[in-house]
């Protein structure tokens, strides 16, 4: 996830949705590991036949981690191709050769919004209460970042993709960690969990991808890098905080 502004490519900009409010507790239980009900098959098969394994019930705090992720995640991917889509008209203007690159960078991340926004539909989890403030916050961040110049543009990138990455990471650690814990103990883990793990991690590797087009096109001449790359990573390291819990 990784927060940011709106789309001016050459394509009409996109109508953003936010999933409807919805009771999420039971929905997200489904996830990863409802307790197998299924009877033992009847009389008449082998007995030598090992029994299904059970899936484990999610605790409180399983819940709640995994309405949490999917509900920063969705807003950090919402700030991202709203930072691209302010940034694209000043820079493509100034360097057009940059079109491609900048196109290329919003569709991935209206790509991964998309995901996030099916997934917490999905799963009946609310969104963030903030995505307005996001919304104003990430577009002034990509819109004034252009202004100030190619470099500072990606100096942007630089700092939010280097969060971003780390955010996901965790994300990622966290839910191996529980289908570790669960195989160790002899549960199934559902192969829903398994596919949300693939899809962060194809997530956080094209937004590390970001980072290096970013360094590759001077992220680090931007002027004074050290406190605009600074200043925007604790920005999003507080978005994504109270993001968590809003």
């Amino acid at each position: 996830m990784v927060m940011a502004p709106t789309r001016c490519l050459a394509r009409p900009a996109r109508l953003i949705c936010i999933c409807p409010r919805a009771i999420h507790r039971p929905a997200i239980r489904t996830l990863s590991t409802t307790a197998n009900r299924s009877q033992a098959s009847s009389s008449g098969k082998s007995s030598n036949q090992s029994a299904p394994k059970k899936r484990k019930p999610l605790t409180k705090e399983q819940r709640e981690f995994l309405s949490s992720a999917l509900r920063v995640n969705q807003a950090g991917e919402l700030a991202a191709t709203l930072i691209y889509t302010a940034q694209t008209p000043p820079i493509v203007r100034r360097h057009p050769h940059l079109r491609p690159l900048m196109a290329h960078m919003y569709d991935q991340e209206a790509a991964h919004f998309d995901t996030f926004n099916a997934l917490i539909h999905r799963h009946r989890v609310r969104p963030t209460a903030l995505y307005p403030v996001w919304s104003v916050l990430a577009t002034g961040l990509g819109w004034s970042t252009a202004v100030m110049g190619r470099e500072a543009a990606m100096a942007c990138t630089e700092a939010v993709e280097t969060e971003i990455g780390g955010h996901y990471n965790a994300q990622i650690r966290t839910l191996l960690e529980m289908i570790t814990g669960w195989e160790a103990e002899g549960y199934e883990v559902g192969e829903e969990l398994r596919e949300l793990v693939d899809t962060l991690r194809r997530i956080r590797d094209e937004e590390l991808e970001h980072l290096d087009h970013a360094v590759e096109h001077d992220s680090k001449k931007a002027e004074p890098h050290w406190l605009l790359t600074n200043v925007i990573r604790a920005g999003c390291r507080g978005a994504i905080w109270v993001s968590e819990r809003v």
